[in-house]
C-alpha cells in the first residue's frame, strides 16, 4: 500500500512552485522534526537546504540512540535527492531537554519558495522525562514544551517576517495548537493552517477559550482509523480519519498512513477500538483529580527514575536490570504509595470490565431487535 515513501517517488520531481503544498507534505515536514540535527547545523540561525544537511549526515557519526525510527534513515536520502524537498531550507532547529523542568522540546522551521515557512515541531522522543510530560498533559496544566512553543513561534516570526503553516506529529501537533491558539494577536493573521498529526487534543479549559475559537477555522487534525493518541483530551476541531495498514496504537507510526495521489486515503469513521479506547480513558481519568492523577504520575515516574536510564533505549539495552530495579524500587515504597497505584490501576481494570459488558450487552440488543 503506498506510503509517504512512494510520495516522494510520485510527486519528487515537482516542486513546490509547480504543484502547491498539500497535506502529505505536512505529514512529512512533522517527521522532519524528528531527525537528529543536533551536529548538523552550526548554529541556530544558520540556513542550509535539506540536501546540504544530508550531506553533513554521512558525513558525520550518529548515535544509534539519536535515530528515534529506522524509517528516518531511509526518508532522508529520499527528501534530500529529491527536487520537492531537497533544496528547503532549514533554520532555527532547537532541542532542548530539562529533567527539572520535565520538559523535552524540539523544533525546526523549513523556508518553502512560495515565501511561507512550515514550523515543525517534534512529538516525543525516546527520553524518559518526554514520556513524563506527556501525561503531564493529562492534568489540565499548561506544560514547559506548550509554553516554548509559543515563544520559539515568535522568535521565528520576528526574525523571518513569514507567512506560516505550524505543524507536528503525536505531541507535536498538541504544541502547534497550542502555539497557534496562544502567540501574539498580531502574528495570527501570518497563520495559515494548524497541522495536528495523530496529537492529543487540549484542556477542557482551553478549548472554552475564545482564542481557541477563533484559531479553530486553521486547524486541521488527522487521525488514524483506529487513532488513540489523536483522541486523547478534547477536540473540537475538524479532523479526518485517514487508513492506516497497522493496528491499534501501532497505528500512530506515520509511515503506515496511506496515501493516494497528493491526499490521504480517507475513511468514513473511526473502528469499534478506538471508540471503546477512548471511552475507557475519559471514564478513568474522571474517576480522578488533577492532584491524585499528578500523584500517580509522580509516584511511576520517581520508580521509573530510579533506573538512572535518560532514554528508553536506555532502559530496553538493559531490560533484565531495568525490570529488576522497578520491582525492587516498588516493593521499598510506602504503603501509601502503594496504595494509591493499586487504586488507579483497580480502577482502570473496572473501567473497562464495564465497559466490554456494556457493548457485550448493546450487541446482544441489536441482535435480539433484528430478529
Amino acid at each position: 500500500m503506498p506510503n509517504i515513501f512512494d510520495y516522494i517517488k510520485w510527486r519528487g520531481d515537482l516542486d513546490l512552485k509547480k504543484s502547491e503544498f498539500n497535506n502529505v507534505d505536512n505529514l512529512i515536514l512533522s517527521r522532519f522534526a524528528y531527525f537528529p540535527l543536533d551536529t548538523l547545523l552550526k548554529t541556530k540561525s544558520e540556513i542550509i537546504t535539506i540536501r546540504e544537511a544530508y550531506v553533513r549526515w554521512i558525513n558525520s557519526v550518529i548515535e544509534e540512540e539519536k535515530i528515534l525510527q529506522k524509517e528516518d534513515k531511509d526518508l532522508f536520502p529520499e527528501l534530500a535527492n529529491s527536487e520537492r524537498f531537497g533544496n528547503l531550507k532549514i533554520t532555527g532547529y532547537v532541542n532542548h531537554v530539562n529533567q527539572e523542568e520535565e520538559k523535552q522540546f524540539s523544533a525546526v522551521t523549513i523556508l518553502l519558495p512560495d515565501d511561507t515557512m512550515y514550523i515543525s515541531y517534534r512529538g516525543t522522543d525516546n527520553t524518559v522525562v518526554g514520556w513524563k510530560e506527556d501525561f503531564n498533559i493529562s492534568l489540565d496544566i499548561d506544560i514547559p514544551s506548550q509554553k516554548e512553543a509559543v515563544r520559539y513561534l515568535e522568535e521565528m516570526f520576528a526574525g523571518l517576517n513569514k507567512k506560516m503553516r505550524i505543524g507536528g506529529h503525536s505531541k507535536g501537533g498538541n504544541l502547534a495548537m497550542y502555539a497557534g491558539i496562544f502567540c501574539d494577536e498580531k502574528i495570527k493573521p501570518y497563520i495559515i493552517e494548524i497541522y495536528n498529526n495523530d496529537g492529543p487534543g487540549l484542556s477542557k479549559e482551553i478549548t472554552e477559550k475564545e482564542e481557541y475559537k477563533e484559531a479553530l477555522n486553521k486547524i486541521i487534525s488527522f487521525i488514524p482509523q483506529t487513532s488513540i493518541i489523536g483522541k486523547l483530551m478534547y477536540h473540537e476541531e475538524k479532523y479526518y480519519i485517514i487508513k492506516s495498514t497497522q493496528k491499534g496504537i501501532m497505528q500512530h507510526d506515520l509511515y503506515t498512513w496511506q496515501v493516494e495521489g497528493r491526499d490521504f486515503v480517507h475513511l468514513k469513521e473511526v473502528t469499534n477500538e478506538s471508540e471503546f479506547v477512548d471511552a475507557v480513558i475519559k471514564e478513568w481519568t474522571t474517576r480522578f483529580n488533577a492532584k491524585q492523577r499528578s500523584e500517580f504520575i509522580n509516584i511511576v515516574y520517581a520508580i521509573i527514575r530510579e533506573t538512572n536510564s535518560d532514554t528508553l533505549y536506555e532502559m530496553s539495552k538493559n531490560r533484565f536490570k531495568t525490570v529488576a530495579t522497578i520491582i525492587k524500587t516498588y516493593q521499598k515504597t510506602n504503603k501509601k504509595n502503594k496504595q494509591i497505584i493499586t487504586q488507579t490501576l483497580s480502577e482502570l481494570f473496572e473501567v473497562t470490565k464495564n465497559k466490554v459488558f456494556v457493548d457485550m450487552k448493546n450487541k446482544l440488543n441489536k441482535k435480539e431487535k433484528k430478529v
